[in-house]
C-alpha cells in the first residue's frame, strides 16, 4: 500500500471517562507512526481530559494537544486543518475506539477510489451496560429509531453516499469546498459533506472499515443529545439558507410531533379534527410497539426501556426542531443564534 502522510484531527471536551480508550486505539494503529501527526483539539477541559492527552505528548511526540477556546467542534477541526501537514486528514471522534486498521484501510481505499472523503460503519456500543444502556444502544442502531442513516445501520458492499462519518479526507477538499461552518454547533460534519456532494465530490461509504461508537446511557442524556440535534437542523437551514444541508430523515421527527400537535389546536374549532392526531399517534404506538417486542425477543432486551427509548428519542429530536422554529422570530441577527441557545 502507498503510504501517505497522514493528519489526525480529534476534537474533545471533558472526555476523561473515554479519551484514554481512543488514544490508546490510535497507538494500537498499524500505520507507519513516523508517517502521521496526531492533533487533539482540546476546549479547555475542566476534567482530567488535558492531562491525560499530556502524558501522551511526552511519550509520543507525533501527539500534539492544542486549545479550542470556542470550544466547540467545527472551530477545533479548522484550527487542526490549518495547523496539519498531512496529504489526508482523518476526523476522529473522542467518544470512539479503533480498530488496528482503521487508518490504513481508509488510506487503502481512498487511493482506490480516489474519493474526497471516505468513511466506514459506526457501531454503536456502550461502557456500561445494563438494561436500560442496551436498550438505548439498540434503538440508536435501527432502522425505526435513525432512518436510513447508512453508516449506522450499514451496507452490504461500498456505495457513494452524501455522508459519512469519522471520515478520511483529501487535503485540498478543503482549498475547494472551504472549511467547516463554524456557526454551527451540530450536524458541521453531514453540511460539509453536503457541500461536497453538491460541488461535485465523491463520498464512500466502505462496509469493511468500521469503528465503535460510545454512546449515550441515560434517559437524560438520550434525550438532551437529541434535542439539541433536532434543533440545531432548523439552525442548519437557518445558516445555510438551504434545506439540501440535511437530508429528509432529519426532518421526519418534527413532522411526527407537529401531526400530534396540529390537530389538537385546530380540534378547538373543530372536535372531529383530533381523530387524525389520535390515528397518527396509534399508528406510531403500534409499529414501535411491535418493534420493541421483537427485540426484546430476539436479542433478550427489556421491552419498557426499548419502547421508552424509542418515545424518547422521537419526541426530543422532534420537540428540539420544534423549540428552535417558534424561537428564530426573536433572533436580532442570524449570528446571535449561537449564544442564544
Amino acid at each position: 500500500m502507498t503510504i501517505k502522510f497522514i493528519s489526525v484531527i480529534i476534537p474533545c471536551y471533558n472526555e476523561e471517562k473515554y479519551i484514554q480508550s481512543c488514544i490508546e486505539s490510535v497507538l494500537s494503529q498499524d500505520y507507519h507512526q513516523n508517517s502521521m501527526e496526531v492533533l487533539f483539539i482540546d476546549g479547555m477541559s475542566l476534567d482530567e481530559t488535558r492531562n491525560i492527552i499530556s502524558g501522551y505528548c511526552t511519550e509520543y511526540p507525533f501527539i500534539k494537544l492544542l486549545d479550542n477556546q470556542k470550544k466547540i467542534v467545527p472551530h477545533a477541526m479548522n484550527i487542526g486543518i490549518r495547523e496539519s501537514t498531512g496529504d489526508y486528514i482523518i476526523r476522529l471522534d473522542a467518544h470512539c475506539i479503533y480498530p488496528s486498521n482503521y487508518f490504513s484501510k481508509l488510506i487503502e481505499f481512498a487511493l482506490k477510489l480516489n474519493s474526497d472523503n471516505i468513511g466506514g460503519i459506526c457501531i454503536t456500543e456502550v461502557k456500561n451496560k445494563n438494561r436500560k444502556s442496551m436498550a438505548i444502544m439498540e434503538v440508536l442502531t435501527n432502522r425505526i429509531g435513525v432512518g436510513n442513516s447508512l453508516f449506522r445501520i450499514g451496507v452490504n458492499r461500498i456505495a457513494e453516499v452524501d455522508t459519512v462519518v469519522f471520515g478520511c479526507f483529501k487535503r485540498d477538499v478543503f482549498d475547494r469546498f472551504g472549511l467547516y461552518d463554524e456557526r454551527l454547533k451540530r450536524n458541521q460534519d453531514i453540511e460539509l459533506n453536503k457541500r461536497i456532494k453538491r460541488g461535485g465530490g465523491k463520498l464512500f461509504l466502505v462496509p469493511e472499515i468500521h469503528c465503535t461508537y460510545f454512546a449515550r446511557e441515560t434517559f437524560n442524556g438520550l434525550i438532551t443529545n437529541n434535542f439539541q440535534n433536532g434543533l440545531w437542523n432548523i439552525m442548519t437551514v437557518y445558516y445555510t439558507r438551504t434545506l439540501d444541508s440535511l437530508s429528509f430523515r432529519h426532518f421526519v421527527p418534527m413532522l411526527f410531533v407537529l401531526s400530534l400537535i396540529l390537530p389538537s389546536i385546530f380540534a378547538l374549532g373543530y372536535a372531529p379534527i383530533i381523530l387524525i392526531g389520535c390515528a397518527t399517534f396509534s399508528i406510531y404506538s403500534i409499529t414501535i410497539l411491535a418493534t420493541s417486542i421483537l427485540l426484546s425477543l430476539y436479542k433478550n432486551l427489556n421491552l419498557y426501556f426499548v419502547f421508552i427509548a424509542f418515545l424518547l428519542l422521537h419526541f426530543s429530536y422532534g420537540s428540539g426542531s420544534l423549540f428552535a422554529i417558534l424561537k428564530l422570530p426573536f433572533l436580532k441577527i442570524k449570528h446571535e443564534s449561537q449564544d442564544f441557545f
